[in-house]
């Protein structure tokens, strides 16, 4: 399967039970990308627009290019009243925007999908003297029990799954390799989840590994985080340690 496709077919799961991202980090971002009123970001590979909305709050004119139909449509149709939001049809390393247009590129929780090589030319193609780019990821905490366990059952259930944030955890992304000179600024947020049972089992559901509904997996994998749930919730109520992780440079 392309990676352009792994969503399909769960675009409103995704946005219903996707968390957005702190508003520290936003106000990082703002102020280290010396963003104003004025700022084009092109939001690459912005899926239903989680990222997309956080930043057209702050009065920017947001470019989400968005690959897959199911997520592109969420995201227009959450979006349509807004207009300083511009949907593309396009790919990370084809993104079909004009040359030196942006002030800033986003990236939230994609990267790892993206051709690193090809993207990087695109981002110097597209991005204005001296702009960057932001990689963002909302992570889960990989020394927290409930982590462990509940990526067991990925492991158990879920035959795609190579590791939370498409594996990034197992094989890490050479940074180094795609920023300028090697440098970037990494800077960490916490961020931890709350959900109840319908949320903690959607956020599981949105990810691109997860069984449908007419996997023979499905049931079982359902069945497996209930009882994670039940074993770690409180009143109801269960948090997922989570952090969210930005790494900001040029290109």
């Amino acid at each position: 399967m392309k990676s352009t496709d792994k969503f399909t077919d769960k675009a409103e799961v995704y946005a219903k039970y996707r968390p957005s991202y702190p508003l520290d980090y936003i106000e990082y971002l703002i102020s280290e990308a010396s963003l104003n009123e004025d700022s084009i970001i092109g939001d690459i590979g912005s899926g239903t627009g989680i990222l997309s909305v956080q930043l057209l709050e702050r009065g920017f004119t947001v470019i989400g290019v968005e690959p897959n139909d199911d997520m592109r449509l969420v995201a227009e149709k959450t979006l349509k009243s807004n207009t300083r939001f511009i949907s593309v049809k396009a790919t990370a390393e084809n993104t079909n925007l004009d040359d030196h247009s942006l002030d800033l590129v986003t990236v939230a929780q994609a990267f790892h999908w993206f051709d690193m090589k090809q993207f990087r030319l695109e981002c110097q193609r597209i991005l204005k003297k001296d702009a960057r780019v932001a990689l963002v990821w909302n992570s889960r905490d990989g020394s927290s029990a409930l982590n462990k366990e509940s990526a067991e059952v990925c492991r158990k259930y879920c035959p795609n799954f190579k590791g939370f944030s498409g594996g990034m955890e197992e094989t890490p992304i050479d940074f180094q390799e795609f920023f300028k000179e090697g440098k970037y600024d990494y800077k960490y947020f916490l961020n931890d989840l709350q959900f109840d049972l319908s949320g903690f089992l959607g956020r599981y559901l949105s990810a691109s590994y997860s069984p449908k509904k007419t996997n023979k997996d499905y049931n079982p994998f359902i069945t497996a985080l209930t009882n994670l749930f039940e074993k770690y919730s409180n009143n109801g109520k269960i948090i997922i340690p989570n952090s969210t992780r930005s790494y900001l440079g040029k290109v």
